[in-house]
């Protein structure tokens, strides 16, 4: 069977097709069959009858095929009439256009393009798109549905992480058809002796003195059935410590779980003082400066290393007295950091400077914490030498661009050069480094504009002035 363009139609004596049935077979090979001319009038035009969605179409003939094209597709009719006029398009070429008629309501259609015997006319044989579209219109419901699934299972296994990490009691979770470690947190692990990445797969009953996996997990699990309150005396084959193991039946997917807890010697209250323990010692023997204020800033603790860039020489020399005396804006520094960290729990990064007993003036980066665990909630200040690392970067970049400025900036600015005087290239320059400073101060303040205007150095007066001239006053009130 020969099926090759050249040979599927050729008969020497009369068409294979007689033409009163043509008609029928041009309906039924395509959706749908515009004859159209070269100006874009439809000179006629059939509907399969096989797919009545289409709906009647007859409206159509005579009419400009541009009335029922959507503007997205108009180009693409434009180009392959044009191509037409010019002789220049193939005797088959594909377009897909979107329609739509005058009840208002679309449908896409990809036509073949076909040439007839007559010059001026051209067969546009369509397939209804729709059943393609709804498909891919489902299946990208399937992927939102099944991205939205696991965005929420990451959700509770991030929520699970947070929950487990900061529970200060030791948990281990615990396969009970196996007996092995499905997870822990990094109490137990000190409980242990052994890292979680270490534990995880782990058979449980391995990890205490004379225990084996047979009738272990049977034992916790009876119980855990008669009394949640008792559980299994044991000591942990590393430490050595005494604990007793406590656990919580639960069934999930199919699997039955136990979330065991262990308590004793060793437990919560060894981690917390071994923690307390570290934590002073970072405090006491730190690089950087601690500081402990209340909610109005006034110091209640400091480390050494706050004292010396305070220029003092004990604690009592500041315990009592307001934060805002050390540094170079005064209660305008304290109120920012202080309002920021209230709200938003903590505040990463503040630049500011830092004026010494004796008159001395550094630069240093802030970072200030709300600390809410006593019934009198207080801020914790780590106040950190910015002239070192000012050094530094000069040192390793041998930059002398000013704070604020990077090098992509200078380099904008540098391009100007040649295409504009150089009052020009300074004023706008000044502009936009003016413009950050006070969009900066506006933000850190929250919108205060008196303490903004303090900040600044500026009059009220003034930073209304600035403030109008760069369009910000919509935008922040």
């Amino acid at each position: 069977m020969n099926t090759r363009e050249r040979d599927f139609w050729s008969e020497r004596s009369a068409p294979r097709i007689s033409p009163e049935h043509f008609n029928e077979i041009v309906a039924t090979a395509a959706d749908l069959a515009i004859v159209l001319d070269l100006k874009g009038i439809v000179q006629s035009l059939v509907v399969n009858p096989l797919n009545p969605g289409l709906g009647r179409l007859d409206h159509w003939e005579k009419r400009d095929i541009r009335e029922f094209v959507a503007e997205d597709s108009l180009p693409k009719v434009e180009r392959q009439l044009k191509a037409y006029q010019d002789g220049d398009a193939d005797s088959i070429d594909s377009i897909e256009v979107n329609h739509f008629d005058n009840a208002n309501w679309e449908f896409p259609i990809r036509y073949t393009m076909h040439r007839t015997g007559d010059k001026e006319l051209i067969l546009m044989l369509g397939r209804d798109m729709r059943p393609i579209a709804e498909l891919q219109t489902r299946l990208v419901k399937a992927q939102l549905a099944l991205e939205k699934d696991y965005e929420a299972h990451r959700d509770f296994e991030t929520r699970y992480r947070v929950v487990l990490e900061s529970a200060r009691d030791p948990f281990v979770l615990v396969d009970a058809g196996t007996g092995r470690i499905v997870d822990a947190n990094g109490a137990a692990g000190l409980v242990l002796g052994a890292d979680v990445e270490a534990l995880v797969g782990a058979d449980f009953s391995q990890e205490f003195d004379g225990k084996r996996n047979a009738g272990f997990i049977d034992a916790l699990i009876n119980a855990t059935a008669q009394d949640r309150s008792t559980g299994l005396e044991l000591n942990t084959r590393r430490t050595k410590r005494a604990v007793t193991v406590t656990g919580i039946l639960f069934r999930s997917s199919g699997e039955k779980f136990l979330l065991c807890r262990l308590e004793g010697v060793g437990s919560a209250e060894t981690v917390a003082e071994d923690l307390a323990t570290i934590l002073s010692a970072l405090y006491r023997d730190g690089a950087d400066g601690v500081v402990i204020t209340d909610r109005n800033g006034t110091v209640r603790y400091a480390n050494d290393a706050f004292l010396s860039l305070c220029e003092v020489a004990q604690l009592s020399d500041i315990k009592g007295n307001s934060l805002s005396d050390y540094l170079i804006r005064g209660s305008v520094d304290v109120k920012v950091m202080i309002d920021n960290a209230g709200h938003a729990g903590k505040m990463s990064v503040y630049s500011t400077r830092l004026e010494g007993a004796f008159g001395s003036v550094i630069p240093v980066e802030i970072s200030v914490t709300h600390l809410t665990a006593r019934a009198d909630p207080n801020f914790g200040f780590v106040v950190r030498d910015a002239s070192r690392m000012e050094l530094v970067r000069d040192t390793a970049g041998g930059s002398d661009l000013p704070p604020g400025i990077g090098e992509g900036t200078m380099q904008n600015v540098m391009d100007l050069v040649g295409s504009a005087p150089l009052k020009d290239i300074v004023a706008a320059t000044t502009d936009v480094v003016e413009k950050m400073c006070i969009e900066t101060a506006v933000e850190l303040t929250r919108n205060n504009r008196v303490a903004a205007a303090e900040m600044l150095g500026l009059s009220r007066q003034s930073l209304y002035v600035k403030l109008r001239k760069y369009g910000l006053l919509s935008k922040n009130d």
